[in-house]
């Protein structure tokens, strides 16, 4: 199987990529294809959101189609202890900050980011606070001292230029948010469909196989659902 690698353009707030996350668990399994993660800061910057009725309202419906669809679990403590919390606020930045300490500590972005979407939807809890991010690391067994300062560098202007590089993957590819994926083979770059997959991840990770088994053939990567990028 060719190297190649899949661009998973996500943010930690958003529940259709909880909806996707049996597809990139599984895409991460296959030997030759690297994940690459892309926080897009959906609820970052002046996007931040503080939790209310009128949030509440609004994601409950997204969250029971995921769940009908996907059977991606939904904790009580998250419908009535999360989303009536009046002082949480759901911020995209220290999520993906984390994820990229946890990347570049021990390659273990994908874990963490597994692992916040769980402790989110699942357990109710305040996942862009620095005290539930360190709990959450130090559970995945990752230093505190050094999560801590990994975390700290992130936190620094360089998860805003992580966040600004990914949105423009995300216009580049064409996407229309989170979640994106895309195919990078041979410097092509293919967005994948994702909608006819959710909740099936043996019929996604076929597909993802006979994608990467295929023999490339001359010509643009371009077709219904993929674009080529320039060099």
């Amino acid at each position: 199987m060719q190297q190649a690698t899949l661009h998973y353009i996500y943010d930690p707030f958003c529940g259709w990529c909880y909806a996707a996350a049996p597809l990139v668990h599984v895409a991460a399994s296959l030997p030759g294809l690297h994940i690459a993660l892309h926080g897009g800061g959906m609820m970052a910057g002046a996007n931040r959101q503080p939790v209310t009725d009128a949030l509440r309202r609004y994601v409950i419906p997204h969250d029971q189609r995921i769940a009908a669809l996907t059977g991606q679990p939904f904790g009580d403590v998250y419908f009535d202890g999360l989303l009536r919390d009046a002082g949480a606020v759901f911020d995209s930045e220290p999520p993906i900050a984390a994820v990229l300490a946890a990347e570049s500590m021990a390659g273990r972005g994908m874990v963490l980011l597994e692992r916040l979407q769980r402790a989110h939807y699942v357990e109710g809890r305040r996942i862009a606070e620095s005290a539930v991010l360190a709990e959450l690391a130090a559970e995945l067994g990752l230093d505190q001292v050094e999560f801590s300062a990994a975390l700290n560098a992130e936190s620094e202007g360089k998860v805003l230029r992580h966040i600004a590089a990914s949105r423009e993957l995300l216009a580049r590819v064409g996407g229309q948010g989170f979640p994106t994926l895309v195919l990078e083979r041979g410097g092509r770059f293919e967005r994948l469909e994702l909608g006819a997959y959710l909740g099936r991840p043996d019929a996604w990770l076929a597909m993802l196989c006979q994608q990467l088994s295929a023999v490339d053939q001359d010509g643009p990567a371009c077709g219904p659902d993929g674009c080529a990028l320039p060099g």
